[in-house]
């Protein structure tokens, strides 16, 4: 189902589009700026400063002052904890208008930006900052001449590069540990989507954190995301996105100082559904079409290879069909919508490319066609592809639009098999309700989340990170993330 969309679409008044460092808004080097465009119309939004090579210096710079000044470093846990049970209030008193700048900005569906990602911004910063006097560190056994202290110290300088699909949940994942845990941190937001990581500092610095902690450079991935990548005074990175940036990241901390990489990263995660699931059949492709086509399949974790046994394939394939249909795209601010506009025109046309090579070969079940032309959007009806072989590109590769690919099993071995047939390992999904069947193939199934009997990514107590190329180095979400933005380090006394 599709539907037209709006003639209008207009920011809040308060986007602002300089850089944010020491605590205000600043010009990036020459007043440079870079167009900063709409994906529902295609039309331009508004310019947003593009940050230079000096620029990302400045702001490192800005945040190495404040961290060894202990502005914020230094200060006890529990005044860390107010400011950022602050700062969470502030979100929470301006999430109306934050959804409405990721909706545009990102071009993601309204009600999931009020409902979904702003709530779960707000329960994350809270978390952290609930998290931060409950995090201890640890005496090792010694004899009585010794006292071994095993102690976690902020890292410094952390670099968050952070992807345009769900620009404020996953900063929110990677600034929360990261400021709990006394950082100072330099924020690349998504050239696609720049503009709430600019909303969400000023609402630091209203909260109390202060100048120079918390700096925003948005700019072009090869300009300033590579400066904050090989900057020497940066101690880490955390990137979420494609597999071939952090390929990039990686060599850039060669290339430098050494600086300790935490990726997460892309996949093509497994969907297993079991024989006996066939009397729920509906409620199974109900959940797995949610799993496939959230944020129009703009998901790292989304479930875009379903494995389905033999003697039920036929009958889901048409349930997916149907629920695919019965998916409304269109205009990200009707409150109807599910599905809004992939991010830009060269996201649409590589989508698209992957739909003609299944269609050629006869595989395409409904949809994938380019839509709401009229609009300059770019939409994309969701796609259900069958009958293709596990070695295809529409079943191997990460699209990161709506295009499921579903492909049948005999054997849970089988099923095994496929799922691991793969060098992505973020997420997966078993359905069934033999306890012994879903417990062997959660332990078998090569990922970092996988959930049984619903897609999810687990909530804000669990890790979220991937296996292979999928990601490593660290965790969002959890205590685990902690590990990425602390030091570990040993106190030895010796006891005269």
């Amino acid at each position: 189902m599709t539907h037209a969309t709006a003639s209008t679409i207009e920011l809040p008044t308060s986007v602002r589009t300089q850089m944010y460092r020491d605590g205000a808004f600043v010009d990036a080097e020459g007043s440079a700026t870079f167009e900063n465009l709409s994906p529902a119309t295609g039309r331009v939004l508004n310019h947003v400063a593009a940050a230079s090579e000096s620029d990302v210096d400045a702001a490192v710079e800005s945040a190495r002052r404040a961290f060894d000044a202990g502005l914020w470093s230094k200060i006890s846990p529990a005044e860390r904890k107010a400011v950022l049970l602050k700062f969470a209030d502030l979100i929470e008193a301006n999430a109306a208008e934050l959804a409405l700048i990721d909706s545009i900005d990102a071009g993601k569906p309204i009600t999931d930006c009020e409902e979904l990602d702003i709530p779960d911004v707000v329960l994350t910063i809270r978390w952290y900052a609930e998290a931060i006097d409950k995090v201890f560190g640890k005496v090792s056994p010694t004899g009585s001449d010794n006292l071994g202290l095993i102690v976690r110290e902020p890292s410094g300088v952390v670099g968050i590069v952070v992807p345009w699909n769900f620009p404020s949940n996953t900063l929110s994942w990677k600034i929360g540990p990261a400021l709990a845990a006394g950082n100072s941190i330099v924020v690349k937001p998504a050239e696609l989507s720049p503009l709430s990581a600019l909303r969400y500092a000023e609402l630091a610095t209203e909260a109390g954190i202060p100048a120079g902690v918390f700096n925003v450079v948005p700019g072009l991935g090869h300009v300033a995301g590579k400066a904050l990548g090989l900057h020497n005074d940066v101690d880490v990175i955390t990137f979420t996105g494609s597999t071939e940036v952090g390929r990039m990241f990686l060599r850039y901390a060669a290339d430098s100082n050494l600086k300790q990489v935490a990726l997460e990263m892309g996949g093509k995660s497994p969907q297993i559904v079991f024989a006996d699931m066939e009397s729920q059949l509906d409620e199974v492709a109900e959940d797995l079409a949610g799993a496939a086509f959230w944020n129009g399949g703009q998901n790292c974790s989304a479930g875009s290879r379903i494995l389905v046994h033999n003697s039920v394939k036929s009958a889901f394939v048409t349930l997916m069909a149907e629920k695919a249909a019965a998916r409304k795209v269109g205009d990200p601010l009707d409150r109807e919508t599910e599905i809004g506009p992939l991010i830009e025109a060269s996201a649409r046309e590589r989508v698209l490319r992957y739909i003609d090579d299944a269609r050629s070969a006869g595989a395409v079940v409904h949809g994938g066609a380019a839509i709401l032309e009229e609009t300059g959007g770019f939409f994309v009806s969701p796609a259900v592809v069958d009958s293709v072989g596990k070695d295809s590109a529409v079943v191997r590769d990460e699209i990161f639009g709506p295009v499921v690919a579903i492909v049948g099993f005999d054997t849970e071995e089988e099923a095994i098999s496929l799922a691991n047939d793969t060098e992505y390992g973020l997420a997966a999904n078993v359905w069934t309700h033999d306890i012994d069947v879903a417990l062997r193939v959660a332990r078998a199934v090569r990922a970092g989340t996988v959930a049984v009997n619903g897609f999810s990514e687990g909530d804000i107590s669990t890790p979220f990170g991937g296996f292979g190329i999928s990601g490593f180095g660290g965790h969002d979400k959890g205590l685990e993330a902690f590990d990425q933005y602390t030091e570990l380090k040993t106190i030895w006394v010796t006891i005269r």
